[in-house]
Parts: structure tokens; C-alpha cells; sequence
């Protein structure tokens, strides 16, 4: 290969680039080169074929195959390009399905079918000659102003790693490669701020951050890793080989294809400032051990090029580079396709699509308050008076990188390619005997109070006011949330709270449902003589997201989603997490309170579940497992589903650990007075830690162990690990096996039917 022909394997290009704003800085990071002379020598990847604005599907796929076919018959080596596009929360391309985004899927504490939505997805994918998704995204939420939480799982590392997993297997299985991103410590960036430095410590690192991309790649095998747009102690992500090559590939043993997030490699110049010139961003980005410059070729190109031609031994990190690419084209049947067949027809959006959208829906969405006012049923005559300027979008439904609200949103006139019942369209759908009257009363951003008045009125005559407020998804400024929209207040946009207490103070119960991408400080509607009847929260739940509500405030469903995130007091109690030391926590020792409004893992249901029997492995060797059995049994008059969970506290040790850790969890629906022993095998590597000399070890010493939430003590037990300290090896198992076996029916008086205990 020449030089030329090497560089065009290490780059992207943008085909449909323009003035939508959809990454960092990308209009003053735009190229001017022309497609034509930037796959003369062949192409890496083709970006965002379809993500980029809306295009017919088949149309698109019929422009893709004789594109890659001229690059296979025409270019000297004949190599087609990768094409990748985005997949969070569904293909992000028109007509495609959307499913709940990535914090729903932490709610909903179900890794299999996160596994059958990424299924889903990759079938998607390759039907439409999509290689390469740019997800999970596998940063550990820490501080909830920062705009990007919506992407992410969870602030629990076990929580994201084993749905991340999970969605790496399922995507993988249908021949599309994962990219897990973004490698490593963005979301720990200084006061939530996007691409802000990163201050944390290497036993943060190691115990935080690091876990889940380990967990993916040892036991999901991802084939692609993203590195992070953040510093951490001064070093730029994408200018160290400490994490991509140190790291990732000598002690994970990584395989695979490292990508640059969008401009990454030309900000090392621009922005970090490391690099004196593109030239030197390309060098310092290939030592660390990036492969392809995304989405196009900014300096591992021409920049480059100069670059080996006064330094020609660099051409060594070039054929590294250059390898990886062509092993994943081999390893993806590109070497060998011959496209000869472009798709004719394509369903995007099909009926098995929509029911798990739904599903994961439904088991996501989290009650948090109800003081016996849900569920509404449907009895006739019922009068909702529905209103909030979520109620009636299909927008509030989507998080940040569906297609709607990342592409569709500069293409007001294009129609959404897909049916998405607003909340409100699936209201009236549900409940067809009761009176529905809406209002919107404001807008989600904004200062105008206008609509106060029809809405107040509208909730005053009606039985059930059903109050829809939260966020709207966007980029860089468009929204409330989403990329590059950071806050500093937890406190809900604009005048929605003031909307919520003028219905309120008519009198008329309310239920406050919030669509949003991020947790918000809601004390005044969860405690309190001023709180509402029922809170519900729905972290963009997706298309099916309406009627998943809609069947939850019916009783349908019961609601079983848990926070995978805690709630936040206020914004001036961040950056916090559960997994936090004695000191880290409120103490007689400060006066600020850092204790969230609802712990991680809270989440109440229409019935109630009692735990009793928790029976635990006295004695565990460091390098063993232990194994715990808990009965649960629906003590209410409704069926529903519990999330059982374990936690952990290993005090005592050689450095200071969390006053509580998750340690397993486990999904299991129960019919009124049924009850079921849930097991978990827990290997010993759950309770390690990073210790003075950052390797993990598991120490000996006691556990306490209790179900329940991260705060409250539902059942307890005890145990002791005994050993010499044991350190982690990549072999040991790194995931609690959880399973439910009957047990006899409890022998109880069942609860009364609008029982709200969790």
C-alpha cells in the first residue's frame, strides 16, 4: 500500500455534511475537501450515511451499495469502507424506530431485554449495510447538571457494565460492531460541563470509571472503542497511550478498532492545545493508540502526510493503525461482499420493534410518589383535565440522539416517518368512556404564563388533573438537555413548577408525570403539605413511551422501574452519588445535606412486597463466591414485578469504601400472595477495590449485606471473607448469577388494592 492508500484507510468522510449542527464545533470544524478526491485512494468509513438529514431508506441503501461497489471495482486495492452511524436509542435514521434512552434502560434494571433491543437494532443495521454503531455509551453518571446524562445508564458502574454488556452482545450478534464511548472519565467533567477537565483520582478511575468498559470488553467482546473528549489531570484522553493502549489493549488485551469521537484528533490543536499543529495532533492521537479519525479526515491526512515526510519512521504507528482497520473490514465480510443486491424494501418500524419499545417502556417508568391516587382506572364519566407542554409532543418522548430531536428537529417540514402517540394521543386512546380536555399551560423553556389560566380552569372542573412537564431534547443550546446543554440549576425549566402549583391549589388531584433526560430536585412536589398525589418519572421513554404511561396510569401495568440514578436535593449538593464513604455522605460534621430526595433504586408499585428469610454464605475465601437467598412475596391485591436487590458494605479496609454497593439485582413478577426465593451467586471480585498501589484487590474482612435500596435496610445479613487478599485476575467472574425459584404461597391478608409501599 502507499502512503496515500494507508491514510485513506484511517479516516472518515462526511457525505452529507452541512449546516446542521449534530457534533462539537462542527461548523467551524467543516472540510472543504470533496468527496471524490477523498476516496481516490479508497475510504476508512463512510459517516452517517443515513443520520445525517432524512433520506429514504431503500433509496439511500440503493446509492450506498454502488457506492461501495465503485470503491471495491474502482479504486486500486478495491476496499470498501466501514460505514457507521449512530444507535443510541434506536438507528438513528428516518423511519426508524426510537427506543427509551439509555437511562430507561438502567430503570428498568433488565440487561436481557436491553439484549433484544440491540437485536433489534443490528437488524436494522445490516440490512441497510450499517458496520459500526457509535453505542453504548458507558460513562458513569456523576453529577446530573451535565447535559449528556440522558445517554448514559447509570451511577452505578455494575448497573451500566451489565446492561452495557448486554446491549454490546445483542448489537453484535447481527454482524454489527459496538463502539463503546467515551473512553474514559468524560461524564466526570468539572461541574457537569461538557468537555470541562477532569479531576478525578486513578482509584476513581480504576473503581468507577474503568469497570464498565472491562465488563464490555472481556465479557461482551466489543469490537470498537470511542475515546473521550476530556482531560483527566491535564491529559487529554486522545493524547495518552495510558488508557487506549496501556490499558485497553496490554492488560484487556483488546483487539479490536479505537475511533476518535468527532474531531477529537484536530482539537489536541484546538481546543486541549497540546499540539502545536494538526500535524502534531495526528502523532500525539496514533501513539496513544486512536486508529480512525472521525467523522473526517482532519489530520490524519494531508497534516499527517507532511509530517512522516520529515519523520519517516512514524510510518511504523501508521501500518499499526492501518492493520486494525483492514482486520475489522476482513473480520466484517467487507474483504468479500460484492453488493450485487441492495435492499428493496426495509420495515424500520415493525410490529415486534414497537412491542418491545413499549416494554422497555413500561418497565422503566419509576412511581416515586402516590398517595393513593394511581392507578386511575377507567371508569366512565372519569374528567382528566391533561395539561403541561409535554403532554402533547412526541419530541418529549425522545432523548437527545433519536433521529427526531438530533436530525428531524432542522427539518420542521419532513414528518416523523413513524407513529408516537403523545402522552395526551395516548390518554384519550386509553381511556375512551372519560372526558379528556387539554391545555398545555407553557412551554418547557421560557418565561410566558399566558396559558395559566385555561389550564387552572381546564384542572379546577376535573376529577384528575394529569400535569406532563420535564425537558426537551437537544444539542448545543437547542433544549434542556441533551449534548452540551449543561445546567446550573436541578430545578425544572422555565415556569413548569409554577404551572404545577396553580393546578394544584385548585384542589384537584394531580398526577405530575415528567418526561425529562435528567433527574430534577422535586422536593416541593414529593414532600411536604404543597406535595401532589402521584409523581411519576419517565426518562424518555421512546415512541411507545404515550401509551406505556398511558397503561400505567390506567393499571394496566404496574409500574416496576427503580431510580439508576439518585434524586437530587439540589444542584448544590453536586456531584453526588451513592457510592459514596462515611464522609461523603451527611455527617454531624457539615451542615450541607447532601442526602438525595429518593435513593438509588427507589421505586414504588401498586401493590407491596415483603422480604424475609435472607440467608447469606457465612464464611467467603477472597477468591471464592458467596451465595445469598432472599424470599419476596407480593403481600398486595395486584400482580407486579419487583426488582430485588442486594447490596453491600465492606468497612474496615485499606482504603475507604462505599457505605453502600450494588452488588446484584434481579426482575421477578409475582401474582397477589405468590412468593419466590431469589438466589445470587456472588463472586468474591464484587467487593474489590483499587488499593494504595491501584491494583484491585479483594481484602479480607466483613461484609454487611442487606435487600432493600441503597438506603434502606429491608432484610440484613452478615459475612466474613477470608483469605489472603486476592487480586483480580481477568479470568475471575466479574457478573452476580440471579435466579427466582418458587416458594409456598405466603399465608398473609392481602393489602388493600391502592397499597403504594415499594
Amino acid at each position: 500500500m502507499t502512503l496515500d492508500e494507508k491514510l485513506a484507510q484511517l479516516v472518515g468522510f462526511w457525505v452529507d455534511q452541512g449546516d446542521d449542527i449534530v457534533a462539537p464545533l462542527q461548523g467551524e470544524m467543516a472540510t472543504s475537501t470533496v468527496y471524490a478526491d477523498a476516496s481516490a485512494h479508497g475510504l476508512g468509513h463512510l459517516t452517517r450515511v443515513y443520520g445525517t438529514r432524512p433520506v429514504d431508506p431503500v433509496e439511500r441503501a440503493q446509492w450506498l451499495w454502488s457506492e461501495q461497489k465503485r470503491l471495491r471495482e474502482r479504486s486500486r486495492l478495491g476496499i470498501p469502507a466501514i460505514v457507521h452511524e449512530e444507535c443510541l436509542t434506536g438507528l438513528a435514521a428516518w423511519q426508524a424506530a426510537t427506543f427509551p434512552t439509555p437511562l430507561a434502560w438502567g430503570a428498568a434494571f433488565d440487561p436481557d431485554l436491553v439484549g433484544e433491543m440491540a437485536q433489534l437494532i443490528g437488524q436494522s443495521m445490516r440490512e441497510l449495510g450499517i458496520h459500526q454503531g457509535l453505542a453504548p455509551v458507558l460513562d458513569v453518571v456523576r453529577d446530573p447538571r451535565w447535559g449528556r446524562v440522558d445517554e448514559c445508564i447509570s451511577e452505578d458502574p455494575y448497573v451500566v457494565g451489565v446492561v452495557g454488556t448486554a446491549y454490546v452482545r445483542g448489537l453484535q450478534s447481527q454482524g454489527v460492531h459496538a463502539t463503546l464511548k467515551h473512553f474514559v472519565g468524560y461524564s466526570g467533567s468539572q461541574a457537569g460541563r461538557n468537555h470541562a477537565p477532569v479531576h478525578a483520582g486513578p482509584r476513581e478511575i480504576a473503581d468507577v470509571y474503568l469497570p464498565p468498559f472491562e465488563m464490555a470488553v472481556i465479557e461482551g467482546g466489543a469490537r470498537s472503542v470511542m475515546n473521550s473528549y476530556a482531560e483527566i489531570d491535564g491529559i487529554p484522553a486522545a493524547a495518552t497511550p495510558e488508557y487506549l493502549t496501556d490499558v485497553l489493549r496490554r492488560r484487556w488485551g483488546f483487539d479490536g478498532v479505537t475511533v476518535a469521537d468527532y474531531f477529537s484528533v484536530a482539537f489536541l490543536h484546538t481546543m486541549h492545545q497540546v499540539a502545536a499543529d494538526r500535524g502534531q495532533a495526528a502523532v500525539l492521537a496514533l501513539r496513544a493508540g486512536v486508529d480512525v479519525e472521525l467523522p473526517t479526515g482532519d489530520a490524519f491526512t494531508d497534516p499527517l502526510r507532511e509530517v512522516i515526510a520529515e519523520h519517516p519512521e512514524l510510518a511504523a504507528l501508521v501500518d499499526r493503525a492501518v492493520l486494525r482497520v483492514l482486520s475489522q473490514k476482513e473480520e466484517l465480510g467487507l474483504l468479500d461482499e460484492t453488493f450485487d443486491a441492495p435492499p428493496t424494501t426495509v420495515d424500520l418500524d415493525s410490529p415486534a420493534h414497537r412491542d418491545l419499545a413499549r416494554r422497555l417502556a413500561e418497565e422503566s417508568a419509576v412511581l416515586l410518589r402516590n398517595d393513593a391516587l394511581l392507578p386511575l382506572g377507567a371508569a366512565p364519566g372519569l374528567r382528566l383535565a391533561v395539561s403541561g407542554p409535554n403532554a402533547d409532543s412526541h419530541a418529549a418522548l425522545m432523548g437527545c440522539y433519536s433521529f427526531a430531536n438530533h436530525v428531524l428537529a432542522h427539518h420542521p417540514a419532513t414528518p416523523l416517518g413513524f407513529e408516537a402517540p403523545s402522552v395526551l394521543d395516548a390518554i384519550r386512546e386509553r381511556f375512551t368512556d372519560a372526558e379528556v380536555t387539554f391545555s398545555p399551560g407553557c412551554a418547557v423553556e421560557g418565561e410566558d404564563r399566558s396559558g395559566f389560566a385555561a389550564a387552572v380552569d381546564e384542572a379546577a372542573q376535573a376529577d384528575v388533573a394529569v400535569v406532563v412537564v420535564g425537558d426537551s431534547a437537544g444539542l448545543f443550546g437547542r433544549g434542556t438537555v441533551g449534548e452540551g446543554n449543561d445546567v446550573s440549576s436541578l430545578d425544572l425549566p422555565g415556569v413548569q413548577r409554577e404551572l404545577v402549583a396553580a393546578i394544584a391549589a385548585t384542589g384537584t388531584p394531580v398526577v405530575l408525570v415528567v418526561l425529562s433526560g435528567r433527574p430534577y430536585a422535586l422536593d416541593w412536589a414529593l414532600d411536604g403539605p404543597d406535595a401532589v398525589g402521584a409523581v411519576v418519572q419517565s426518562f424518555f421513554p421512546g415512541e411507545e413511551g404515550g401509551r406505556a404511561l398511558a397503561r400505567i396510569l390506567a393499571g394496566d401495568v404496574s409500574p416496576s422501574g427503580r431510580l439508576p440514578v439518585s434524586l437530587p436535593r439540589s444542584a448544590g449538593a453536586q456531584p453526588y452519588s451513592y457510592l459514596h464513604p462515611l464522609l461523603g455522605g451527611p455527617s454531624e460534621i457539615t451542615t450541607a445535606d447532601s442526602t438525595p430526595l429518593r435513593p438509588f433504586g427507589f421505586g414504588l408499585s401498586y401493590t407491596s412486597f415483603r422480604y424475609t428469610d435472607l440467608t447469606v454464605t457465612d464464611t467467603v475465601t477472597t477468591d471464592g463466591h458467596l451465595d445469598a437467598t432472599v424470599t419476596v412475596t407480593n403481600t398486595g391485591s395486584r400482580a407486579a414485578t419487583d426488582v430485588v436487590q442486594l447490596y453491600a458494605r465492606t468497612p474496615f479496609r485499606s482504603t475507604t469504601r462505599p457505605v453502600a454497593q450494588l452488588i446484584g439485582f434481579h426482575r421477578v413478577a409475582l401474582e397477589p400472595g405468590q412468593s419466590a426465593v431469589v438466589a445470587f451467586d456472588v463472586p468474591s471480585g464484587r467487593f474489590a477495590a483499587a488499593g494504595a498501589d491501584l491494583v484491585r484487590r479483594v481484602e479480607p474482612g466483613e461484609i454487611e449485606l442487606w435487600v432493600g435500596t441503597a438506603s434502606d435496610r429491608a432484610a440484613s445479613g452478615a459475612a466474613t471473607l477470608v483469605g489472603d487478599p486476592h487480586e483480580v485476575a481477568l479470568t475471575d467472574r466479574r457478573v452476580t448469577s440471579t435466579r427466582s425459584l418458587p416458594a409456598p404461597t405466603a399465608q398473609h391478608q392481602p393489602a388493600p388494592e391502592l397499597s403504594t409501599a415499594g
